[in-house]
């Protein structure tokens, strides 16, 4: 077709144009476009324009094979943080009052400070200045809370290789002070909370105070976990509250389920609290007004008020529990049998107290009744008998 100035234009069968050139290299070149496709033109005026394009990048210095190292890497935008926390909340395995916890926490006090921040960006001081600003927006417990989700999250991330190190680097930033110590009620003030309490959930205190019972195990108690004639409360499961209403689920360990004796001075209580509620066997013991399981948020309202009268304003219903477990060592109960009345459970403490006899729950009710009725009698046992 012919030669200009630089390179040269042939003519192929299908009727358009190729242009064609030697490089710097040495190399002889065919039109094409800068990731390597066949370039060709349908008149001489285009095939010389883009043979002038090419001599100028060739001045420049400026001019690479074509197809070769013209072709750039795609690379990938950076991993924010709010695309790594996402999908490692939802792998993680967890109850559902805990995922609400996390799904919460990251939504008010994390995501609106990391959400759009790279990983790899997020450096021990940025951590600081996000922790200084919750110290003016949150409690010690939320900011301690927060602080530990974080850096879990990015722990997992240097597991992962996404990130080489944890930014997170405040000594003791993951624990919350005790905010105040807690003083168990006084046998007066138990009976003042429990008179003051309306009759469906008067039972619900007395069982939370002297069985040392959580809110949710008493939630989820139904007329069949009463045996009356043992005097036992059988502690099968509990009731959480998640993000779609109550969830029933078992406790967190197998220490968790229970039998825990009554002391007997309840029972009076326990027969006319069930001579008033539903039958059958399923019925829950402490129902929602109109069905259902009980919303903290309802006991919440009358307990308030309650412990407005007995003088307590300070007393929590969680403290009952509290109370109930000092009572309960007050009668001389060993720490073995604590455990087993309460509940708890860890790995060393299962290894340690895994002894502790079942009838010995029975012995301390008795003795919870002795103290109620003013006579602190410390629990004996019997000659020759092994207890832990």
């Amino acid at each position: 077709m012919g030669k200009s100035k630089f390179g040269s234009i042939r003519k192929l069968p299908s009727g358009r144009l190729q242009a064609r050139y030697t490089g710097p290299d040495g190399k002889t070149y065919t039109g094409r476009t800068p990731e390597g496709r066949a370039l060709t033109f349908d008149s001489p005026q285009y095939a010389h324009a883009y043979l002038a394009r090419v001599s100028a990048d060739i001045q420049r210095g400026v001019w690479e094979p074509p197809g070769v190292t013209n072709i750039k890497p795609v690379t990938p935008p950076p991993v924010t943080f709010g695309d790594y926390a996402a999908p490692w909340l939802a792998g993680r395995e967890l109850s559902p009052s805990t995922r609400l916890l996390y799904e919460n926490t990251l939504r008010k006090q994390i995501l609106p400070a990391f959400a759009h921040v790279p990983l790899a960006d997020m450096s021990p001081a940025m951590v600081r200045e996000w922790h200084a600003k919750l110290r003016t927006e949150t409690g010690p417990t939320q900011r301690a809370s927060a602080y530990s989700l974080l850096r879990t999250i990015l722990g997992t991330a240097v597991t992962d290789d996404v990130i080489p190190v944890n930014p997170c680097r405040i000594r003791g930033a993951g624990t919350a002070p005790r905010a105040r110590d807690i003083r168990p009620a006084s046998l007066p003030e138990l009976e003042a909370l429990a008179a003051a309490m309306p009759p469906r959930y008067r039972l619900m205190v007395l069982l939370a105070a002297w069985c040392a019972l959580r809110f949710g195990e008493l939630a989820a108690l139904r007329r069949a976990d009463i045996d009356v004639k043992a005097g036992v409360v059988h502690v099968r499961r509990g009731v959480v509250r998640a993000a779609g209403g109550p969830v029933v689920k078992d406790p967190k360990s197998h220490a968790g389920k229970r039998d825990v004796h009554i002391p007997p001075h309840l029972m009076p209580a326990v027969r006319d609290h069930l001579a008033r509620m539903e039958p059958g066997k399923d019925a829950l013991l402490f129902p929602a007004v109109h069905g259902g399981h009980l919303n903290p948020a309802t006991l919440r309202w009358a307990y308030h008020r309650a412990r407005e009268a007995a003088g307590r304003p300070d007393l929590r219903f969680h403290d009952l529990r509290h109370t109930g477990a000092v009572l309960a060592a007050a009668t001389g109960a060993t720490l073995a049998e604590l455990m087993a009345r309460l509940g708890h459970s860890t790995v060393s403490a299962a290894m340690r107290y895994q002894h502790a006899a079942a009838d010995r729950d029975q012995v301390i009710a008795a003795a919870l009744s002795e103290l109620a009725a003013g006579t602190v009698t410390p629990i004996t046992r019997a000659k020759g008998k092994r207890t832990g």
